[in-house]
């Protein structure tokens, strides 16, 4: 006879799903703990658009999660829905087989992931089996679905997720990791054929997979997250709940149509942001971290409010504010002001003119690539400053090309590092991105590689070390954290730091507090954030 303690969390001690170890980085499962978080905000926000209703007391609404792994979102939305719904059922075999007939869907990556999650859900692998708690279910699967789908291939990459054709093209019996949610040119077709008729899901949650590998050099990958997101919301649900990389706030391959639209969404309601995400996922390391966000149809805001939560070990700090008034998502509200009064104060536009992100050069300033060697060998030809433990070569006079050649070449130059953070991705501890010792001084008549950013030239070396100087400060590095996402630093993300066109003499933060206006407690912040290298 089925008892209400087989549902009640204190019967799993420990809880399985607390318990096992993730796929890879890419596929990481989801606590009880955190699954449960997103429940309570989505609890909160669906009593905010329907006049206070509890949304675990309604036995129409209809879940789905299309990305499931462990069927953690699926088995505590059944849990809540059997203890919500006992007015309504009370019959608790009638009140199971009703929610997870009529409510609860899933769609998972894998084979595996599909045993695992009916077992979550069901108590059986087989949701048709005498170990079921469903007794109506016809089919093994029950409503935790899997379908089998292919890539497909043109020019080395599928079509639909990117994935590289030589990582991804394998034999029927393993794993193509070709997700079917992003597959397909009709989502609600797949729907459809899935569970074998047209639904509308009022609530779609998860935690998709987050990047395939794309064939690129060395551990080149390409996000899909946002693909799962888009998918989910052309299904047009009330609620659309995800826990994502955190990365698109401000880059991530391929990602700035995606951002734009989330920073523009009228629909966004909550954004949970967790700086290191090992808080949330235990010995994963995701670079810029992660959140969750949620997605309310019913409430759009013409002003694009969003509360948006902080989350840096015990210290959460919320606020609520827009979304837009940056091209990116300024994840530290106190950081805000100071932004906004540095960028005033020099005329800076949020494109950028103005800001560092036009003078430090692209990628590649004299066409050399960061794996580069010559041809031949030679302790002749033009010097050039490949890796930090090469130091100072040689390249070939024939292999230098770009526009920006011939006008760098004779100038002194501060070279950066276009990756200067070496493998940090915890940024919610304070980080030294660029300090004198990586850094490097180009005489006239030297180039780099790929590796390096030519960050100034000018004619002068005192000129050059002027604005080292002012690179150097806490100030401007931490205006540069502001947009810094992962391990890579390209030139977009100097955009807060304003070009002051002359420099000269040597610049301090004590300098930049005065001509900027940055008050006492704003000082004491960007000081938490950014040490002195060796601190």
């Amino acid at each position: 006879m089925m008892t209400e303690t087989r549902f009640s969390s204190q019967s799993r001690n420990p809880d399985v799903l607390s318990c096992i170890a993730n796929l890879s980085s890419d596929e990481v499962f989801t606590s009880p703990q955190l699954a449960n978080q997103m429940l309570d905000t989505l609890e909160k926000a669906w009593r905010a658009a329907n006049q206070g209703a509890n949304i675990w007391e309604d036995s129409s609404v209809k879940f789905l999660d299309p990305f499931t792994k462990s069927g953690v979102f699926l088995r505590e939305i059944t849990k809540r829905l059997i203890s919500g719904l006992e007015g309504e059922i009370p019959d608790l075999q009638e009140r199971v087989d009703h929610i997870l007939n009529n409510q609860v869907f899933g769609i998972a990556i894998t084979r595996i992931t599909a045993l695992l999650a009916r077992r979550s859900v069901y108590c059986s692998k087989d949701a048709s089996s005498a170990h079921s708690i469903v007794k109506s279910f016809e089919n093994y699967a029950g409503k935790i679905a899997y379908i089998q789908t292919e890539h497909t291939w043109e020019k080395g990459k599928c079509t639909f997720c990117g994935a590289g054709r030589k990582e991804y093209d394998r034999s029927a019996d393993l794993e193509s990791h070709a997700y079917s949610f992003i597959h397909t040119d009709s989502i609600n077709n797949l729907i459809t054929k899935t569970f074998g008729e047209s639904m509308q899901f009022d609530v779609i949650i998860g935690n998709p997979p987050y990047q395939m590998s794309d064939g690129g050099h060395g551990r080149s990958a390409k996000p899909i997250y946002h693909k799962f997101v888009e998918q989910a919301l052309a299904l047009n649900p009330s609620h659309l709940l995800m826990i994502i990389p955190a990365r698109w706030y401000a880059g991530g391959k391929g990602l700035d149509d995606f951002r734009n639209k989330m920073l523009t969404d009228k629909h966004l309601r909550h954004i949970e942001d967790y700086e290191n995400a090992s808080e949330v996922f235990p010995g994963v390391d995701i670079a810029g971290g992660v959140c969750y966000f949620l997605r309310s149809q019913s409430t759009p805001d013409e002003q694009n409010m969003c509360t948006i939560a902080n989350n840096v070990g015990r210290d959460r700090i919320e606020s609520t504010r827009p979304t837009d008034e940056f091209d990116i998502l300024i994840r530290q509200s106190q950081a805000i002001p100071i932004i906004r009064k540095v960028l005033a104060a020099e005329n800076v536009s949020v494109n950028g003119d103005g800001s560092l992100s036009k003078t430090v050069s692209p990628r590649k300033p004299f066409g050399l690539a960061g794996n580069y060697k010559p041809k031949q060998t030679s302790k002749r030809g033009v010097p050039c400053h490949f890796t930090q433990s090469r130091g100072l070569e040689y390249a070939l006079e024939e292999d230098i090309s770009g526009a920006l050649a011939p006008v760098l070449r004779d100038k002194w130059k501060l070279l950066i590092p276009r990756a200067p953070i070496a493998g940090q991705t915890d940024f919610s501890k304070p980080v030294m991105f660029y300090y004198d010792g990586n850094m490097i001084i180009a005489k006239p008549g030297e180039v780099c590689s790929e590796t390096w950013l030519v960050a100034f030239s000018a004619e002068s070396e005192a000129e050059v070390k002027a604005f080292q100087s002012y690179l150097l400060t806490k100030t401007v590095r931490f205006l540069l954290l502001q947009r810094v996402v992962s391990q890579d630093v390209p030139r977009e993300r100097f955009a807060f730091i304003p070009d002051l066109g002359n420099y000269e003499g040597t610049y301090t933060d004590e300098m930049l507090r005065d001509k900027w206006g940055i008050t006492d407690a704003e000082w004491t912040f960007i000081e938490s954030k950014i040490k002195n290298h060796g601190d």
